[in-house]
């Protein structure tokens, strides 16, 4: 007897653009939404957008976010509350987009997500990533109604977030080639569609790594398209599996260790270059990873994230404990392995910028 369902929650509308910010209300009302608005945003995007935001709406109000926190969640949810407004508007980066999707699932509200930097994929997905000491949470929470990107803004971003987004993106690589050892080796559930749509979405960013460049609107075009589409296989699956391996892990480990060190992205884009050695071995296909990131300005290794070889080692081989998630990492690697690991691939990766370099 057959007594399988699926339940997908996805944006009905997704506006990605030259000056789309121009056209939120419209979108905004596509979506029949009733009450004023709660801009959730933090200094600077209330500074850059934060007017021609409010201009587009009858009565708004505003809250100004400083960090990413449980408190801070409260605070908005607290705010939304005694202001009855009727869905919230996160205006931003990544602070104020996990804490207004995380608010608006407490609400039982929508939200509209208004990046006003590409650098995660969390501008579509389901998932918020919300800080707790030296812990970083990956909570389940619904995807906004809405995306607002506006290309013109992002392109002005600073160019590594840019490049944040760009790694995040390019680590899909390993995050795939982890849920589908999951999947053959713990029986863990797997989406055909979600898994190729992830997988395509990184290959897309990989084959335009060399046209990315700062300053070009086209650019934050390409990562914003790539961005959305992440997410959304996200949304696919039910849970971060398209998009978070055992990179993610590391990263997420290096937070413990080196808080604020360097940005997610950037840590999870040199974590999958390692994790890409461990499943393909010396068939050098980390090259093409390490390739990528290189070519749009992001780190490949652990000096460039300003971490050492040892806390990165460290990292490495107690990413595991993280959560119950099995990755290429299994039950952890030796100290050995994973240094081996790291400097082969930061022998190869050098030998071949000379090769390129002279040719």
């Amino acid at each position: 007897m057959f007594e399988k369902t699926t339940w997908i929650n996805l944006p009905r509308t997704v506006l990605v653009g030259h000056r789309v910010i121009d056209d939120l209300a419209a979108a905004v009302g596509g979506l029949y939404l009733s009450g004023p608005p709660l801009i959730v945003t933090s200094p600077t995007p209330n500074s850059l957008v934060g007017d021609t935001v409010r201009e587009q709406f009858d009565n708004p109000v505003t809250t100004i976010v400083e960090k990413a926190s449980f408190e801070a969640v409260e605070g908005v949810v607290d705010t939304a509350s005694a202001a009855d407004v009727g869905y919230l508007l996160a205006v931003g980066g990544g602070k104020p987009i996990d804490i207004a999707k995380m608010a608006s699932e407490q609400l039982g509200c929508g939200f509209v997500s208004v990046p006003t930097a590409a650098s995660h994929d969390g501008i579509v997905s389901g998932r918020s990533s919300i800080p707790e000491g030296d812990t970083r949470h990956s909570v389940a929470a619904n995807p906004p109604l809405a995306v607002v990107a506006d290309t013109a803004i992002l392109a002005g971003a600073p160019w590594e977030l840019t490049t944040a987004g760009c790694a995040d993106i390019i680590s899909n690589y390993t995050a795939i080639k982890d849920w589908q050892l999951a999947n053959r080796l713990r029986d863990v559930g797997y989406s055909e569609y979600a898994g190729a749509l992830s997988q395509m979405t990184a290959e897309m960013l990989v084959s335009s790594a060399d046209v990315i460049k700062p300053g070009f609107e086209e650019s934050a075009w390409v990562v914003a398209k790539a961005l959305v589409s992440s997410g959304v296989a996200m949304s696919i699956a039910g849970s971060s599996r398209p998009a978070s391996g055992a990179e993610h892990l590391i990263s997420h480990q290096l937070d413990r260790l080196m808080p604020g060190a360097a940005l997610h992205g950037h840590q999870v884009g040199v974590a999958a270059i390692l994790t890409e050695y461990l499943h393909s071995g010396d068939t050098g296909e980390y090259t093409d990873i390490a390739t990528a990131l290189d070519e749009v300005g992001a780190p490949t290794k652990a000096a460039d994230l300003g971490i050492e070889e040892e806390t990165f080692i460290e990292a490495v081989t107690t990413a595991h404990t993280i959560r119950d998630r099995h990755t290429i990492l299994g039950n952890g690697i030796s100290r050995t392995a994973a240094r081996q690991a790291a400097t082969v691939t930061e022998i190869i990766w050098r030998k071949l910028k000379v090769i390129c370099w002279v040719s």
